[in-house]
């Protein structure tokens, strides 16, 4: 992985990113609906709690860490999380008779989000002890 420029690996996980998120997003609307904006919602506390996780499991590793944080951290997760999503889906609910749900589904994203990035966090953690 190290003969691979720091660009080309953030490039190729921003593909894989994308492509997973447009996946999630697609497999929930058509479990779930469109009453709440589920693949953004899953596609962030999923990508929360692996940054948290990848961060943690990749610290102070050896120099190729710096390749999989480029290409896990900034590629993968950068393209599958979204943040301009998440305010798009809360104007569309500004704009429309579901406005009252916009703190909710902020609180929601942003509180779970925390909660599941430090989770990963600690997982790592437990999991490093025992290596």
């Amino acid at each position: 992985m190290r003969s691979i420029p720091i660009w080309g690996l953030v490039a190729s996980g921003g593909a894989l990113g994308a492509l997973a998120r447009y996946w999630l997003g697609d497999w929930l609307l058509r479990q779930f609906g469109k009453g709440l904006p589920w693949g953004t919602l899953a596609a962030n506390l999923l990508g929360a709690f692996a940054a948290g996780f990848l961060t943690i499991w990749l610290e102070g590793r050896d120099a190729s860490s710096q390749h999989w944080r480029a290409f896990l951290i900034v590629g993968v997760l950068g393209a599958f999380t979204t943040y301009s999503a998440l305010m798009l889906e809360c104007l569309i609910f500004a704009r429309t008779a579901r406005s009252g749900w916009i703190v909710g589904y902020l609180a929601l994203s942003l509180a779970a989000g925390l909660l599941l990035v430090w989770l990963g966090a600690r997982c790592a953690e437990a999991m490093r002890l025992h290596y």
